[in-house]
């Protein structure tokens, strides 16, 4: 194929297997975006939930579809329009769900959706941060609006986004807890947690009380126990759903539905009858933000966190991996 170049796509909806490491057109970027050369990118769930079609009913694709929403990379081309960036400039980003994705060896990606590469890291280094760092962002300080001094429990600590929102929230002076096995507690203190809640012995409603924020990542299930441990006021921000559960049961356009009428009654039950202020947020993507989290990243302030680094030509492994919930911090995939 003339002007091809190598990327994980799938066909059809389904499990791992259904990831082809194929050839594939290259882009060209169109007014507004940038073309960058993919050295790495990284396995985020929401990547499996889009491959198993959980999200069709508000995503709509065309097949083939390429997955992918992180990159780190160099530009090599550029569109109409664009004055930021040039060919040469290192980037990160973890660009809108809408194009295609960044499991190939080159992505289109819009202007302000990029920032600069933290000089300090590698491109694997980098690629395992963008969106779980803008989710962590969002949710702590865009949202919940974290204050020095105040009280934060992060939850599933040893993930992608708990990772970073330990840190996040370290750095802004907050007190930390977080949840996670015993086999992840060194791992989370390290990153700054100053209690940890094995959540196989404890339960952290009975040994955490007058917290400030909850940033939880478990579902609307764990977000309504989290209420218990929130102080009268408190902020309680949720980055997960329970979308596939509610899809598994009634299937995709039900399942939407369902967990908008699931996410409505928690707001409403949160304010109303446990007295705090409950959101589930989705990251945005925001070059921006990127480029101050590439400064907390030169600074020491934020570090990535990588379970292992597979190739490209190991997607169905990685995806396989990433199921099995045991990956601490991500999983990065080399391009280039």
């Amino acid at each position: 194929m003339v002007g091809a170049m190598k990327a994980a796509r799938i066909h059809a909806y389904g499990g791992p297997e259904v990831l082809r490491v194929e050839d594939a057109p290259d882009p060209a970027p169109g007014p507004g975006q940038v073309l960058v050369e993919v050295h790495a990118t990284s396995v985020n769930p929401v990547d499996t939930k889009i491959r198993k079609g959980v999200l069709r009913a508000g995503l709509r694709y065309k097949m083939p579809r390429i997955l992918g929403l992180d990159v780190s990379g160099v530009v090599i081309g550029v569109g109409d329009g664009v004055t930021r960036w040039k060919v040469g400039d290192a980037v990160w980003s973890s660009p809108g769900p809408k194009p295609q994705g960044t499991y190939a060896e080159q992505v289109c990606v819009a202007e302000g959706e990029l920032g600069r590469k933290p000089d300090n890291l590698s491109h694997e280094e980098a690629a395992s941060l963008p969106l779980v760092a803008l989710t962590a962002w969002q949710a702590l300080f865009d949202t919940a609006k974290l204050q020095r001094g105040e009280r934060v429990l992060v939850t599933a600590g040893s993930g992608g986004v708990g990772t970073v929102a330990i840190q996040l929230a370290k750095h802004a002076g907050a007190w930390v807890a977080t949840t996670c096995s015993a086999r992840n507690a060194e791992l989370v203190t390290a990153l700054g947690a100053d209690r940890v809640v094995d959540y196989r012995s404890e339960d952290f409603v009975d040994v955490l009380s007058d917290l400030d924020v909850v940033l939880e990542a478990l579902g609307p299930a764990e977000m309504r126990r989290a209420r218990k441990a929130l102080k009268k006021g408190g902020r309680l921000v949720g980055i997960s759903t329970g979308l596939p559960d509610k899809v598994k049961r009634v299937g995709p356009t039900l399942g939407l539905v369902a967990t908008g009428v699931t996410m409505a009654r928690h707001k409403i039950g949160a304010r109303f009858c446990a007295g705090v202020k409950s959101s589930f947020i989705t990251r945005r993507p925001d070059g921006a933000q990127l480029d101050e989290l590439a400064a907390l990243c030169e600074a020491g302030a934020v570090r990535p966190v990588i379970d292992r680094v597979m190739p490209l030509d190991d997607i169905v492994a990685a995806h396989t991996y990433s199921e099995t919930g045991r990956a601490r911090g991500k999983i990065v995939i080399a391009v280039r």
